[in-house]
């Protein structure tokens, strides 16, 4: 699992061609603990799309300049653009799966 900071988000995510999933988690957040599993495991199931995840604890302005404003929060990319993010309700394995499958 790739882990994200403010030095490579943007070769990693930002000007990546393709997919990229990138999990928003906090370290007091236990919502964003419960999904990883969850989020960890499925990328196993989508090979094609590169998984990543950033600690908002560490990297607050970075969260905040992806819009990030609460959490758990997870957010596609594709091209380097946002198509779309699962928050609250829809952050879980089920949320996902069916932002993926729109997307691809």
């Amino acid at each position: 699992m790739l882990e994200l900071t403010k030095e490579n988000f943007e070769s990693e995510v930002l000007n990546v061609k393709g997919m990229v999933m990138v999990d928003f988690w906090g370290e007091g957040c236990e919502p964003c603990k419960a999904l990883m599993p969850d989020f960890e495991s499925l990328a196993t199931e989508y090979p094609d799309v590169k998984f990543g995840k950033l600690n908002t604890s560490k990297e607050r302005r970075l969260a905040l300049s992806q819009r990030v404003l609460g959490l758990p929060t997870v957010v596609l990319y594709k091209d380097g653009n946002r198509v779309g993010e699962c928050t609250k309700d829809t952050a879980n394995r089920a949320g996902i799966k069916a932002l993926l499958d729109k997307e691809l």
